[in-house]
């Protein structure tokens, strides 16, 4: 699933074993980029697959790679296509996600996560590795990208993107659930002490500046921003990261904002979708499944 893991001495550790194929413009994993052959499968509930599906909007390459949408909810087995009429992909043909996986020849058991890329010609996930794919959205796709699309990873800021992306992966995209899925007091209370420690260095970082690294959009920023737009709808309450709200820090707050209005990625957010996926699946958490009413998320609207 998207939140799949393990527990060691009851801290939670992300599985990231990923399928290693990748999409390239010289096809050197026997998948070449081609335009209508691939389709990216995500939930807009999921943060990983919300990364792909900036980077896919971002770059202009809705009209060549086409994209599936799963419900916000799942059973333990597969994400599912419980939007599509039917209950079936309207392009893959399937119920479940789960069906692309199980048609790779190497029989992949990890576990059915979101974004993956299925092959329509074959009807198999060619790739998972969700930062793998937004990068090769960038570098390998060029060929289809809208004439203007921004340099996501320039040559002169990549060291640096790559070591903030790091720390945001780490402490951050990771963080929210290593305390939500904590297994202990100790385990938590460390978790929390670095996802603060790591947003309150955000906090300073972005209090003069309005990207992450440089003075343009990159995927640094890609890599922050589907955390921050769930944090006041799931993280803060439903993962127990509530020292503050995203309201409540100026600047990751306005930050957070101007992403939202002035680059269109608001129109990627289906809240939701967010909040019936955190409360609803994770019983472990929340047993009762409710979804609450709150918070008011109003406020993304306002410039």
């Amino acid at each position: 699933m998207a939140d799949k893991g393990t527990y060691v001495e009851d801290s939670y550790e992300r599985d990231t074993r990923y399928i290693p194929t990748r999409i390239t413009a010289d096809g050197r994993d026997g998948f070449a980029v081609e335009p209508g052959r691939y389709r990216l499968v995500v939930s807009r509930a999921c943060p990983w697959a919300h990364r792909t599906i900036l980077t896919r909007q971002l770059l202009g390459l809705e009209d060549v790679l086409s994209m599936g949408v799963c419900g916000p909810t799942h059973d333990s087995d597969s994400w599912t296509f419980d939007l599509d009429a039917g209950g079936v992909d309207p392009v893959l043909g399937i119920p479940r996600l789960k069906d692309a996986y199980e048609a790779r020849p190497d029989g992949y058991k990890p576990g059915v996560t979101v974004p993956a890329i299925v092959d329509t010609t074959t009807g198999q996930v060619v790739t998972n590795d969700f930062d793998q794919i937004v990068r090769d959205l960038v570098t390998e796709w060029t060929e289809f990208q809208r004439p203007d699309a921004p340099d996501l990873w320039p040559d002169a800021l990549r060291e640096e993107i790559e070591e903030v992306s790091g720390l945001v992966y780490e402490d951050v995209n990771n963080g929210v659930y290593r305390c939500g899925f904590a297994g202990r007091q100790e385990s938590y209370d460390r978790a929390y002490d670095q996802l603060f420690a790591r947003l309150d260095w955000l906090e300073e970082r972005l209090s003069d500046a309005d990207y992450l690294v440089g003075d343009q959009l990159t995927l640094a920023d890609i890599r922050l921003w589907p955390t921050l737009v769930r944090f006041d709808a799931a993280y803060h309450g439903h993962f127990k990261c509530n020292r503050n709200k995203l309201t409540e820090m100026p600047a990751l707050w306005a930050y957070a904002r101007r992403l939202w209005h002035d680059h269109d990625f608001g129109s990627t957010v289906n809240f939701e979708h967010i909040k019936s996926h955190y409360y609803g699946v994770h019983t472990d958490i929340n047993p009762t499944g409710i979804v609450p009413k709150g918070p008011d998320l109003s406020g993304w609207e306002v410039r």
